[in-house]
């Protein structure tokens, strides 16, 4: 009699979970809305229902983030070489909040901590035969991989956001030219770009926005371009900056030089769009030999191997 109770209670605990878990969430909602009311009544202002069901989730966020932030503080490489280098490549992938290189030394050391230790846990709670070596194996394989799974993250987002800057430069100096042979000076002509293409290109916009933030701050014209050519690790800006400091400091024409480097830029870009394209039937292979050509076979050839098996069958009778 107990067995065929056991489904019937267990039926009932996940009832009566689910029912415990909607009104929670409908009182979570509902104070989140009643937070809102009374915010716009002490205020005066309009608060959004959206803001105001985030803000719970944003503050967890920041207190996570901030655990993030001491942990790395206390793990993270001292030597300010090594630091340097690490906030380099976070600036190149985007990541440029004055406590990023903390916050993700940290979530490095807490993605490895909890791979290895949800691991021991389940060798001790359900893989209780495993051996020794084993267990040291694959613990130490998580503990790897939470360490150099984020660096390989970091490396592909750096080269993906590479490879978009490279796309939206040639537009960026086309119109450069275009604002520089108006009769704008170079720097007015950085802004009026970083402006027009705030939504074509929002890449090369934010490094430009950057750069004229540096230039209205004081900061000397080729400073900020050696710095905007740090800041993007991109070969062609490196170059684009190296002649506009040349064409600064010798006195030559900036919108011809501009114009020459638009048109290489321009053509650089076609010769790498063909070079994909010229790629193409190679990739295309592997699928072609793994799943198109195996079922041409099977609808080709099919039918007569089953004419065949029918046929020596009927041979052996």
């Amino acid at each position: 009699m107990s067995e065929q109770l056991i489904p019937l209670i267990a039926a009932f605990v996940g009832f009566v979970s689910v029912l415990l878990a909607g009104y929670g969430l409908m009182g979570y909602l509902g104070g989140a809305g009643e937070s809102a009311r009374l915010k716009e009544r002490v205020s005066g202002t309009t608060v959004k229902r959206s803001e105001a069901l985030a803000a719970p989730l944003s503050s967890a966020a920041g207190t996570l983030l901030g655990l993030f932030g001491r942990l790395g503080t206390r793990i993270g490489p001292t030597e300010s070489e090594e630091i340097d280098k690490n906030r380099l490549r976070l600036v190149r992938a985007g990541l440029r909040k004055p406590d990023s290189y903390k916050v993700f030394q940290g979530a490095k050391g807490c993605l490895a901590l909890a791979l290895s230790g949800g691991f021991l846990l389940l060798r001790f709670v359900i893989f209780t035969d495993m051996t020794i070596a084993t267990t040291a194996f694959v613990f130490v394989a998580l503990a790897a991989l939470g360490v150099y799974g984020p660096e390989y993250w970091l490396s592909k987002k750096i080269n993906k956001r590479r490879l978009a800057l490279g796309d939206e430069l040639p537009d960026a100096l086309d119109l450069l030219v275009v604002c520089v042979e108006a009769g704008m000076g170079l720097d007015q002509a950085i802004d009026r770009v970083c402006h027009e293409m705030a939504t074509s290109g929002p890449i090369i916009s934010s490094e430009f926005k950057l750069l004229t933030l540096e230039l209205r701050a004081g900061k000397a014209r080729t400073e900020a371009l050696r710095s905007l050519a740090e800041r993007a690790g991109l070969d062609d800006l490196n170059s684009l900056t190296s002649l506009l400091i040349q064409a600064d400091a010798f006195g030559i024409s900036v919108g011809r030089t501009l114009r020459v480097y638009s048109d290489a830029m321009r053509l650089k870009r076609s010769q790498r769009a063909e070079e994909k394209a010229a790629r193409m039937p190679v990739l295309l292979l592997l699928p072609l030999v793994a799943f198109i050509l195996p079922s041409l076979f099977v609808a080709i050839l099919g039918p007569a191997v089953i004419m065949s098996i029918d046929m020596f069958a009927a041979m052996n009778k």
